[in-house]
């Protein structure tokens, strides 16, 4: 099947460019400046930008046109709450995990969702591992900065952000050979995803976004969004 080649490529490379994220954040070594901090803010309100655009226009969307009223409510708070008690066991371990987690929670279920789509349409795959590349470059480079701070291990953040890119041709291939016929397993996996990221995003990563008496780094999420925005436009 021909299909087989981009399903696997383009959810490798839409993962890989966490690693490039990862990367991007070991090479950096400006001096830490107020205007340093202004960009990290920044780049971590940008990720949560685009995190709540794809909770908005790429996992939510798909559960409304499939799922019942009860299963789609009742699916997204059980993601919500989901990771509000995992949240709780990572904080009282000691750890702080938000960002590895947001990365995690949106990157499978949408390259499940890719490999749903991509036997229907080819464009819409393509352009779904485009939304999800530019999503996992700012998330790659949060999540690194984020472990490292709790870690130390470099190395081992190098290794685990490898291994996850090929997580996404799995998770499509799972989408393409056993869910096409099951279009409610996947919008249910994407809305309980959606919960989860929602409840993420305003329990750790936006707050980590916001810097006492300065108002810019806020505005990361703003352009974040239009980068979702912008996916919904070309995917629509």
């Amino acid at each position: 099947m021909k299909e087989i080649v981009p399903i696997i490529l383009f959810p490798w490379i839409a993962g890989f460019t966490a690693f490039i994220g990862a990367v991007l954040a070991r090479l950096e070594h400006l001096p830490e400046t107020l205007l340093k901090k202004e960009i990290i803010h920044g780049i971590v309100a940008f990720g949560g930008g685009i995190l709540v655009a794809a909770v908005a226009f790429a996992l939510v969307p798909h559960g409304i046109e499939i799922l019942s009223p009860f299963p789609l409510c009742f699916l997204f708070a059980l993601g919500g709450l989901a990771f509000c008690l995992l949240d709780i066991v990572i904080s009282r371990s000691g750890s702080s995990k938000a960002q590895f987690m947001a990365m995690l929670t949106d990157f499978i279920p949408e390259a499940i969702a890719l490999g749903s789509v991509f036997a229907h349409d080819p464009k819409l795959g393509l352009l779904l591992a485009l939304f999800i590349a530019a999503q996992n470059l700012p998330e790659g480079f949060n999540a690194f900065r984020e472990l490292r701070e709790n870690t130390g291990r470099s190395a081992l953040i190098f290794c685990q952000m490898f291994f996850i890119s090929f997580l996404g041709p799995a998770a499509a291939l799972t989408g393409f050979f056993l869910l096409q016929p099951y279009p409610g397993i996947t919008a249910g996996i994407m809305v309980f995803a959606a919960g989860g990221i929602l409840y993420l995003v305003f329990q750790d990563i936006a707050p980590q976004a916001k810097l006492r008496r300065h108002w810019l780094p806020p505005l990361g999420a703003v352009f974040g969004f239009i980068v979702g925005m912008l996916g919904q436009k070309l995917i629509g």
